[in-house]
């Protein structure tokens, strides 16, 4: 026998019917009727605050998978591969396209991509990696070791001619299993990691393509990665030159699937059509316009993203073209009579910093000092009559009739004269002939050569038939700057474009090179630009800006510090154009 059943408290309590409310309103009197209607909103009104406002307390707007982003290039893509490219609308699309086992983070360190872990050897000579298991090509073909062997092995084939050669020379690529192989260096480099940012490429779309035909495969065009974004459609004009590319995000990209779903990349032959596409809104981002033109922009519905650039420009001297460069003072007055903000206010527009050392601002192991920190700025007066100082100080007498500084040194007469070359890159052009004019006001006469980059490279810088010359280096992160300062590099094709040679600046930078401790490396850096600087072998002048457009309704962009310019796409699976609210306790 069941026992029975208490009515509960709430059951003698329920919620009226419409009919029961209905006929109930109808009894009240208008006063009445008046009343209920204010209490009745008022209710609704503070139901659906509360309700809203517990929404808001308990919800967090986070970044919707949804958009297009449209982009603009200038330059047209030939070699969207890691191993071949050459330019950058090569470089931007492969950043997008493929990914490598490590990826420069935005603080300049490194973070792993492809890669699940690694590890180093104590003598620092191997490199073990482990690939993470759902590592994906966009074909849906995992990423295995043999695809790392044969991309680094393909770089190493000198009949390829891959402009990532240098960086594996001595480097030997082991296979342990599929997921697992060794790096095995022929000697300590301690910057070695950066190397494993390198577009991976697949063995299994390759290997039919031996070394000398695979610049003339299809797949250069059309390509096939593990990165943030695959391909979905080429569009071409009539004769059959790419415009522009569609990606769309890779749902199986390592590091997390793009909120942003679709890419459209245009290319323009030039840097005024780009910014006219820019204005006509066919696109809505840009990157790497000349700080020139950034005042032709009449939008003001966009971003502007002011990035740092390893890049040391300066004039550097050549001692053995030009023996009065031997003499101390006069780099010293040289670069004392530099007005490096007239540089940087008139030709970069303010897009770039003042720099005194070997390394700028914002890369490992910088000289942070410069010549903008001073406390007291000097006046211009005052500079010029300190680099004349400088030189009276040291036996030059000022030749008033000529304008120019002499010397007599035994039976010679030295005079102040000399030739500054560069190239016709408008930014390098301009920078030399205010150089000139400030060199002249000094009392230096100054004929400047402007050549063709070409021209330049070739018949130039390569055999070093310059007495100075405005140019710029190329630093990464961790910046080993060996090749640009060690004696050893002074001939081609080396890139000591001061011809320096210093005994001391020689052994730090070897022992940077094999020391694994970061701050040991961070000290010999700074040893190294403090010898440099004493020694005047340039005129440091600036490290500029790399300038990105972006539209105002894109977020999660935060990158301040790139090496290339295609390393601004380093966190794109972090962007996002639209938000959606979801509780909090669903956000992680």
């Amino acid at each position: 026998m069941q026992p029975e059943k208490r009515p509960s408290f709430l059951s003698h309590f329920r919620l009226p019917s419409y009919l029961e409310i209905n006929i109930a309103v109808k009894t009240f009197s208008k006063k009445e009727k008046i009343a209920f209607l204010i209490f009745f909103t008022v209710f609704i009104i503070s139901a659906l605050g509360t309700i809203i406002t517990l929404n808001n307390f308990i919800s967090v707007e986070v970044p919707k998978s949804a958009g297009t982003l449209s982009m603009g290039i200038t330059g047209t893509p030939r070699f969207i591969n890691p191993i071949l490219e050459t330019s950058d609308a090569d470089r931007d699309v492969t950043a997008l396209v493929y990914s490598g086992l490590m990826r420069t983070n935005n603080d300049g360190g490194l973070s792993l991509d492809l890669a699940e872990s690694y590890t180093e050897s104590e003598d620092g000579l191997s490199y073990t990696f482990t690939l993470k298991k759902d590592a994906r090509f966009h074909d849906g073909k995992s990423v295995t070791s043999d695809d790392i062997v044969f991309t680094i092995n393909q770089i190493k084939d000198p009949s390829l001619k891959s402009p990532k050669r240098a960086s594996w020379e001595g480097v030997e690529v082991e296979k342990t299993d599929d997921r697992t192989f060794r790096f095995i260096l022929g000697q300590v480099y301690s910057p070695f990691l950066e190397n494993t940012t390198i577009g991976i490429i697949p063995h299994h779309i390759w290997k039919e393509a031996s070394s000398g035909l695979m610049s003339f495969s299809e797949f250069n065009i059309n390509p096939i990665g593990s990165g943030p974004y695959k391909l979905k459609k080429i569009s071409k004009n009539p004769a059959g030159v790419v415009v522009s590319y569609t990606l769309i995000a890779n749902e199986d990209f390592a590091l997390g699937k793009p909120f942003i779903k679709k890419l459209i990349l245009k290319f323009y032959p030039n840097e005024e059509k780009l910014i006219n596409a820019f204005q006509n809104n066919e696109i809505s981002s840009i990157g790497g316009i000349s700080s020139e033109n950034v005042s032709k922009i009449k939008k003001d519905d966009f971003n502007l993203n002011i990035l740092n650039l390893p890049r040391v420009f300066g004039v550097f001297f050549n001692q053995n073209n030009a023996p009065i460069f031997a003499k101390k003072e006069v780099r010293e007055a040289l670069s004392e009579a530099t007005d490096k903000k007239n540089i940087i206010e008139n030709v970069l527009m303010g897009f770039g910093v003042e720099i005194d050392s070997p390394i700028p601002p914002g890369t490992f192991g910088s000289h942070t000092a410069t010549s903008s920190s001073s406390e007291v700025e000097e006046s211009r007066e005052d500079k010029i009559k300190k680099a004349r100082g400088i030189l009276e100080q040291a036996g030059w007498k000022f030749n008033e009739e000529e304008k120019i500084y002499e010397k007599k040194s035994g039976k010679e007469l030295l005079r102040l004269e000399f030739s500054i070359s560069t190239s016709n890159a408008p930014e390098l052009k301009e920078t030399g002939e205010l150089i000139k004019s400030m060199w002249e006001e000094l009392g230096a006469k100054v004929d400047l050569k402007i050549f063709e980059i070409s021209d330049l490279n070739q018949n130039v810088i390569r055999p070093r038939k310059y007495d100075a010359l405005i140019f710029g280096e190329i630093l990464s992160h961790d910046p080993d700057p060996f090749a640009f300062w060690h004696s050893s590099q002074r001939n081609d094709p080396g890139l000591n474009i001061a011809l320096y040679a210093n005994i001391t600046v020689d052994k730090l930078l070897e022992e940077a090179r094999r020391t694994k401790d970061r701050s040991e490396r961070m000290d010999k850096y700074l040893a190294f630009q403090k010898e440099v600087m004493k020694d005047s072998p340039a005129v440091f002048l600036y490290s500029p800006s790399y300038i990105h457009i972006t539209p105002k309704s894109l977020k999660g962009f935060d990158t301040k510090n790139i090496t290339l310019p295609s390393e601004r796409f380093n966190d794109i699976n972090k962007w996002y154009l639209k938000t959606k609210k979801i509780w909090k306790i669903f956000s992680n």
